[in-house]
């Protein structure tokens, strides 16, 4: 998916050294520790989010963001806000759902586990199409100066 968005030198990575490199993409999460079970509370995510809140700071050309599920759209959405970009109401995640927070574009996706990959909620498709989108609203948003992004060229 990464590749076909162009993201991606290769469509796979099989280890360690195998000439994958990535291109105007920045992954990351909003816990940096996997709890036990894979289920982290609000503790430990509150615990993570000045580690999110400072990646986001040192990403100076970030323009979009897509979270991968509920948990990360929420986590983001505090970054965010803390680092003064909130709105009232909050809004909720949704699959394809798009939101602008301050300078940044949210897309929202249901997250690639197997509970979801398995039972057709999220299909490859549909991931697909989320990470394609960034791509494209990337490509049309442009930074005018720190802080500000502006719709491309001829708008505005």
């Amino acid at each position: 998916m990464l590749h076909r968005a162009g993201f991606a030198n290769q469509p796979t990575s099989l280890r360690l050294g195998d000439g994958l490199r990535l291109t105007d993409v920045y992954i990351t999460a909003v816990n940096h520790c996997a709890p036990p079970a894979n289920r982290p509370t609000p503790a430990e995510r509150d615990n993570c989010l000045p580690y999110l809140a400072a990646e986001l700071v040192a990403l100076a050309r970030l323009r979009v963001i897509v979270c991968l599920g509920a948990f990360a759209w929420d986590g983001v959405l505090r970054a965010l806000a803390a680092k003064g970009h909130k709105l009232r109401p909050r809004p909720r995640f949704g699959h394809q759902r798009e939101v602008h927070v301050g300078p940044y574009l949210v897309l929202g996706s249901f997250h690639p586990s197997q509970q979801n990959t398995f039972t057709g909620r999220l299909t490859a498709r549909m991931l697909s199409d989320v990470i394609e989108r960034s791509r494209t609203v990337a490509s049309d948003l442009t930074i005018v100066e720190p802080g500000a992004v502006r719709r491309g060229a001829g708008e505005g």
